[in-house]
C-alpha cells in the first residue's frame, strides 16, 4: 500500500500552490452549478428532503481509501476536493467556511456564480486558532433571516470527522432548525456523466484492464508454471505498484492522475469473499488441480473509478466449467439489458433468468446483486443493480456489472471442493446501447481455463478405452498376489474384451477412410511391450559413484537407485511426480507409476498375459539438496510432457484421412504468394511466433515460415468453404478455410484455418495532450494507415481472385483431369462469399 493516497484538492492547511497551481474550469463549473440548482428546484421534495439550503461539509484529508458524497460533490462541481470546508448553497447566497488560502482560491468563482444563478458568495475565514463557532453562528443567522423556518439539507449518512465538522454537527443539532437528508439528490445528479467524465472513466478502465492483462495474467502464469509459492497479499502489493506506474502495464497516462480504487484482490483455495470490501489474506496462492483463482482490480483516473474482475480455472472439472459458462452467459445477459429506457431491475432479472434456465441448482449461489453504479464513488448506492430498483436507465450512466456464484460445492469420485466464481466489467450506457470499456481483457472460457496437469491428455485417452477392458484389468487389483488363480471364464472374458476393442478401432478407422490395419497401431496408449528404453544391459549408462536419481533425456528413461542398483523405467510409465520440503531442511520427491487396477488404467494386453507380475506403484526419495530435487522434478515433468505430447500427436495423426500430396509449382507455373501472414490456430511450442507465406500451387495451398517444421498444406479438394474478409470495419484482413476433413496445424487437429494480417495497431493510446484535427502529423499518420489498409485489402483480393481462377473447373479440366467435379463441389466462389463485416473471432460457417 502506498504511504500516501493521491487526492484532487489542495492540502487542508492551505499548502496549495497559488495562482496557476489550481485552475478552475469555469465553463464546467457554471454548467454543473446551473444543473445542480435546476435539479434541486425540480426535485426539492422527493430527492432533496424539502431543503431550502444545501450544506456540504468535507472532512479532513485521510490516507485511507474512502468514498464520500461530500468529496464527490467538491470534485464534480469545482474539480478539486476541499478538505475541512463547509459549503452552504442557498437561493441568494453561497457561504464558504474554510481557511484563508482556500478562500483565496475560491474567489475565482465569484463572478461565475453571480452570472449563472445570481447569488453572492460570502467567505467565512477561520483562523488556525479558532474552532469556527463564530463563523457557524453567522451562517445559521443568515439562513434564518432569509426564510422563516428554513430546512437545512445535509448528508445524513456521513459521520462528522475532525473538530470542525463535529462542531458543525452539534450546531445543526442544537439550532432548532429542521434538517433534511440530501443523499438521494446528490446520488441522482451524479448518476449521469457528461463527456469529460466518460473520458475519465474510459481512461481508468483502460488502465485497469491493461493491468490485469499485461501484468496480473503473465505473473500468475509464471508463478504456476514455475511452481512458486507466493501469498495473496504479496500479489496485491506487486499489482498495486505496477498500476501506479502505468508504463509497466504498457499504458501512457500521467501517474499523477492515477490511484487505486481499492487494494487489488487475490483469492484462491476454498475461502472466497465476493463482496467489494474483500481483502487479500496472507495465505499462499493455491493452484492445484480443480482450483480457482479470483482476481479483482480497480483504478481511478482523475478520481473516476473503474473495475474489472476475472476468475481463472486451473485444471477445472466439468462442474466448474459448466458453472463458469452459465455465469458468463448470465453476465452477458445483464450487460445486454443495460439499455436506455429499461428499468435497472431488468438487469438482475436478465441474469437470474439465465441461471434459472441453464443451471437452476446454482440459483441459491448467485450473488444478490449484479453490481452498482460507479463514478466518483466506487459504489453509487442509488444505482444498485438488484431486482427492486425501479429507476430508469439513462445514457451516460456507468455501471460496475459484477456477478458471481458464492460457495459452490463440487463433488467428484476423487474430491469434494468448495469454490466461487466472479466476473466484473465496467459498462457505459449509451444512446445506441452500451459500451464495455474493460473488454480488453477477455473472459471467454478458453482464455481463463488453464491446463497445467500433465496427465490431462493421457486421462482423456484413457477414458475413451472400452469399459469392458477396464473391468478386465480391475479384476487384477491385488498386485502382490503370486498365487491367485484366475478362472478360464475370466481369461475368456479378458480375451473377448481385447478382441472387441481391436474390432471397434478397426471399424472406426475403416469408416474414416483410413483402410484396415492392425488396431494396436492406432491405440493412443502404447502397450507395455512397446516401451523400450534400453535394448540390452550394455546400453545402460555407467553406474555413478553416488546412487542418485537420474533422467536420461536421450533414451526417455528414468534411472532409480533400488537396493544398490540403477533400475531403468521408461518415462511413459510415470503417472505423476511431486516434490516438497519439510521443516528439517530435507526435500522429498515422490514418483507414482501407472499400474493396472488404478482408476483410468490403460488397457494393455500384456497385463492379462502376465497375471502374476508384481508392479511398482510409487517410490519416494529424500535428499538434503533441495535444489537438486527441484531440478529433478522439473526435468521429469518436462520429459514426460514432451513424450505425452508426441504420443498424443501420433494418436491424432492416426485418425486423419490421408490427403493427396501437394504438387509444387515448377518453373513454368509461378505460384501466387501472399507474404507476412499469421495463422490460426498457431503452431505449438514456446518459441517466438513468426509470420509466414501462403502460396497457391497446382493442387493446393501451402503456408510456411522460416522454420523447417512450420508448414501446412491445404488441398483444394479438401476445402468445403472459403471466406475472404476485407478490413472494412475490422482491425484485420483474413482468409478463412473450412475443410471437409481434419488436418494438423503443428500439433493441433482442426477443420478451420485462418490466415490474417493486422492492418493497423489494435492498441490505441489514450494519454497525451489533445491534438488538433488539422495537425499535419496526425493527417499524415492517418493517410499512412489508410494506404496500408488499402494495400493489404488489394493484395488479399488479388490472391483470392487468382486462387479462384486456378480452381475454375474449365481450367482444371484441361490440366488436371478428374478434379473438375471435386473443385466444383469444394470451392465456393470468393466473390460470392465476401460476407460483410464478419468478425474475425466469430466467423459463422454455412454448410
Amino acid at each position: 500500500m502506498p504511504e500516501q493516497r493521491k487526492g484532487n484538492g489542495p492540502p487542508a492547511n492551505g499548502n496549495a500552490s497559488t495562482g496557476s497551481g489550481y485552475k478552475f474550469d469555469l465553463d464546467s463549473f457554471s454548467r454543473r452549478l446551473k444543473a445542480l440548482y435546476a435539479h434541486w428546484r425540480e426535485h426539492r421534495d422527493d430527492l432533496w428532503g424539502s431543503s431550502d439550503v444545501l450544506a456540504i461539509a468535507t472532512p479532513p484529508p485521510s490516507e485511507d481509501l474512502r468514498y464520500l458524497k461530500s468529496s464527490a460533490m467538491n470534485i464534480w462541481l469545482l474539480g478539486y476536493e476541499f478538505p475541512e470546508t463547509i459549503m452552504i448553497f442557498g437561493e441568494k447566497q453561497i457561504n464558504f467556511l474554510c481557511s484563508q488560502k482556500k478562500a483565496s482560491l475560491l474567489e475565482a468563482v465569484r463572478e461565475t456564480v453571480q452570472d449563472v444563478i445570481g447569488a453572492d458568495i460570502i467567505m467565512h475565514v477561520k483562523a488556525k486558532s479558532e474552532d469556527g463557532t463564530t463563523q457557524m453562528d453567522a451562517i445559521l443567522h443568515s439562513i434564518s433571516s432569509q426564510r422563516k423556518s428554513p430546512v437545512i439539507g445535509y448528508i445524513a449518512k456521513e459521520a462528522p470527522e475532525g473538530k470542525l465538522l463535529e462542531t458543525w454537527a452539534d450546531k445543526l443539532k442544537n439550532s432548532g432548525l429542521q434538517l433534511g437528508d440530501i443523499t438521494h439528490g446528490i446520488s441522482d445528479i451524479l448518476a449521469v456523466k457528461d463527456q469529460n467524465e466518460i473520458m475519465n472513466v474510459k481512461k481508468a478502465a483502460y488502465l485497469t484492464a491493461s493491468t490485469l492483462k499485461n501484468f496480473v495474467v503473465p505473473k500468475l502464469e509464471k508463478v504456476i508454471d514455475e511452481e512458486k509459492k507466493v501469498t495473496h497479499s504479496s500479489l496485491t502489493d506487486e499489482t498495486e505498484k505496477a498500476m501506479l506506474e502505468p508504463a509497466k502495464v504498457k499504458v501512457k497516462l500521467k501517474s499523477d492522475n492515477i490511484d487505486i480504487c481499492y487494494p487489488p484482490i487475490f483469492q484462491s483455495g476454498e475461502k472466497f469473499d465476493l463482496r467489494p470490501s474483500a481483502v487479500s489474506d496472507d495465505d499462499t496462492l493455491y493452484y492445484d488441480s480443480a482450483s480457482v483463482i479470483i482476481c479483482a482490480v480497480g483504478s481511478r483516473y482523475n478520481s473516476y473509478c473503474s473495475n474489472v474482475a476475472r476468475t481463472f480455472l486451473i485444471d477445472s472439472i466439468p462442474m466448474q466449467s459448466k458453472a463458469y459458462e452459465v455465469l458468463l452467459k448470465a453476465h452477458e445477459a445483464a450487460i445486454d439489458a443495460l439499455k436506455q429506457g429499461n428499468k435497472i431491475s431488468a438487469v438482475y432479472q436478465a441474469a437470474l433468468a439465465v441461471v434459472e434456465r441453464e443451471a437452476p441448482e446454482l440459483v441459491s449461489n448467485l450473488t444478490k446483486t449484479a453490481g452498482t453504479g460507479i463514478g466518483l464513488e466506487f459504489r453509487e448506492s442509488g444505482l444498485l443493480l438488484n431486482s427492486r430498483n425501479d429507476k430508469v436507465l439513462k445514457a451516460g450512466m456507468v455501471f460496475n456489472v459484477s456477478l458471481g456464484f458464492q460457495n459452490v460445492v463440487a463433488k467428484t469420485s476423487k474430491l469434494k471442493r468448495n469454490f466461487s466464481l466472479l466476473l466484473a466489467d465496467t459498462v457505459i450506457v449509451t444512446s445506441e446501447g452500451r459500451n464495455v470499456v474493460t473488454q480488453l481483457i477477455s473472459k471467454a472460457l478458453k482464455e481463463v481455463a488453464y491446463s497445467f496437469n500433465e496427465d490431462e491428455e493421457e486421462e482423456k485417452l484413457k477414458v475413451k478405452a472400452e469399459s469392458i477392458s477396464k473391468e478386465a484389468l480391475q479384476s487384477k487389483a491385488t498386485l502382490r498376489s503370486d498365487n491367485q488363480e484366475i478362472s478360464k471364464e475370466e481369461l475368456r472374458r479378458q480375451h473377448q474384451a481385447e478382441l472387441a476393442r481391436q474390432k471397434n478401432e478397426e471399424t472406426a478407422r475403416r469408416l474414416a477412410g483410413d483402410g484396415v490395419a492392425n488396431g494396436d497401431n492406432r491405440s493412443a496408449v502404447r502397450a507395455s511391450s512397446d516401451l523400450v528404453a534400453y535394448k540390452n544391459v550394455n546400453d545402460l549408462p555407467p553406474t555413478p559413484k553416488e546412487m542418485m536419481v537420474q533422467v536420461d533425456q536421450k533414451n526417455e528413461a528414468l534411472l532409480l537407485p533400488i537396493y544398490g542398483s540403477m533400475v531403468p523405467f521408461h518415462i511413459s510409465t510415470v503417472k505423476t511426480v511431486t516434490s516438497q520440503a519439510d521443516t528439517s531442511r530435507h526435500s522429498y520427491i515422490r514418483i507414482i507409476f501407472n499400474v493396472p487396477g488404478m482408476p483410468f488404467a490403460s488397457s494393455d494386453a500384456n497385463v492379462s498375459k502376465n497375471q502374476s507380475a508384481i508392479y511398482l506403484k510409487e517410490v519416494s526419495y529424500r535428499s538434503k539438496d533441495s535444489r537438486h530435487i527441484t531440478e529433478l522434478n522439473q526435468q521429469i515433468k518436462t520429459l514426460r510432457r514432451n513424450v505425452m505430447a508426441r504420443e498424443s500427436e501420433r494418436a491424432e495423426r492416426a485418425t486423419l484421412v490421408t490427403q493427396e500430396k501437394l504438387v509444387v509449382a515448377g518453373n513454368k507455373f509461378k505460384p501466387v504468394r501472399l507474404p507476412d501472414l499469421w495463422i490460426r490456430p498457431s503452431f505449438g511450442g514456446r518459441a517466438r511466433k513468426l509470420p509466414g507465406t501462403l502460396e497457391a500451387h497446382m493442387n493446393g495451398f501451402r503456408y510456411s515460415t522460416t522454420r523447417q517444421d512450420e508448414r501446412v498444406d491445404i488441398m483444394y479438394g479438401n476445402v468445403k468453404h472459403a471466406f475472404f474478409q476485407p478490413a472494412e470495419k475490422e482491425m484485420i484482413t483474413l482468409l478463412h478455410f473450412h475443410l471437409h476433413n481434419h488436418i494438423m496445424v503443428g500439433n493441433k487437429k482442426t477443420k478451420d484455418v485462418q490466415f490474417y494480417v493486422e492492418v493497423m495497431d489494435v492498441v490505441q493510446t489514450l494519454g497525451g495532450g489533445k491534438r488538433s484535427a488539422y495537425d499535419p502529423d496526425e493527417i499524415e499518420e492517418e493517410q499512412r494507415e489508410r494506404d496500408r489498409k488499402n494495400k493489404i485489402n488489394m493484395d488479399f483480393q488479388n490472391f483470392a481472385n487468382r486462387g479462384e481462377r486456378y480452381l475454375d473447373p474449365t481450367a482444371v479440366q484441361g490440366s488436371r483431369p478428374g478434379i473438375r467435379s471435386t473443385a466444383q463441389r469444394a470451392w465456393v466462389s470468393w466473390c460470392s462469399l465476401q460476407i460483410i463485416s464478419l468478425h474475425s473471432s466469430n466467423i459463422m460457417l454455412f454448410g
